[in-house]
């Protein structure tokens, strides 16, 4: 073992650590509900847009990103365009690292307001970016997605829009197959669950009925062990808890799901 593998390996017990402490997850917890209080989420952008995550989490996918070198990010939800940017961007540079060259993300929202289309549009990692403006559930959206990510070899995909029960299930149903093995679906917002109920405006969506609970049921038709990925091989994720115990800050507990 040499030392950066040493390292490596402290780290993980360390996370492990960490990750089975209830002190440190309660701590962790009261500080996520404090802090969506004041909307921490909306106060940070990535070059220049709002990107409305938490750091930590983009810390997060950004090892995802290296570790997987995927040719195409799909996300739903685009917002103020922050987060599809952060992917382009990292595509870059994984590209100036020897990467994929090629590699784009493609982002669906149903309604990409002009003024965030024109600075996404504007901004120099939009080479690398394509968009869909439509419901990512309806069969005319999911037709474009599907016929975009033909071709591509590793996809990885992140769940961010709507956030009730039944869209986000029906999201998973739709691109969770595109996935490749050794690759995520990220289902951002699942700590909707966990936040007291009064935390932030009035939404259609909140305990027992989120992205969460979307996440459980998904796993749950998963077991049967019949359904397959648009690879046509067998279908099977896992929750990566390891990532979300390095993380601890992150609104998507339960929400890093690996294919296997």
């Amino acid at each position: 073992m040499d030392d950066h593998q040493a390292f490596k390996s402290e780290c993980e017990q360390e996370i492990n650590r960490q990750g089975s402490d209830p002190e440190l997850r309660d701590l962790t917890s009261k500080w996520l509900a404090k802090a969506a209080a004041f909307k921490y989420s909306y106060h940070f952008e990535w070059l220049g847009r709002p990107i409305i995550q938490h750091p930590q989490d983009m810390v997060g996918v950004q090892q995802l990103l290296w570790n997987i070198q995927p040719d195409l990010v799909i996300e739903t939800g685009i917002a103020r365009g922050g987060s599809i940017i952060f992917y382009a961007s990292m595509l870059e540079l994984i590209a100036a690292c020897g990467g994929n060259p090629d590699a784009k993300v493609l982002g669906i929202d149903i309604d990409i307001r002009q003024h965030n289309l024109d600075a996404i549009r504007a901004h120099p990692m939009s080479k690398r970016i394509e968009m869909i403006q439509g419901s990512s559930v309806s069969a005319e959206t999911f037709s474009q997605v599907k016929k975009l990510a033909q071709g591509h070899k590793r996809i990885l995909v992140c769940l961010d829009s709507n956030h009730t029960h039944d869209h986000v299930l029906e999201e998973l149903k739709l691109y969770a197959p595109l996935v490749s093995p050794g690759s995520y679906c990220v289902v951002f917002d699942t700590i909707v669950e966990d936040l007291p109920e009064d935390v932030g405006p009035p939404r259609p969506w909140g305990k027992s009925n989120n992205p969460k609970t979307a996440v459980f049921e998904y796993m749950k038709q998963l077991e049967s062990g019949a359904l397959r990925g648009a690879d046509d091989q067998p279908l099977a994720f896992e929750i990566d808890r390891q990532l979300e115990d390095q993380l601890l800050i992150t609104v998507a507990p339960s929400g890093f799901l690996r294919r296997k």
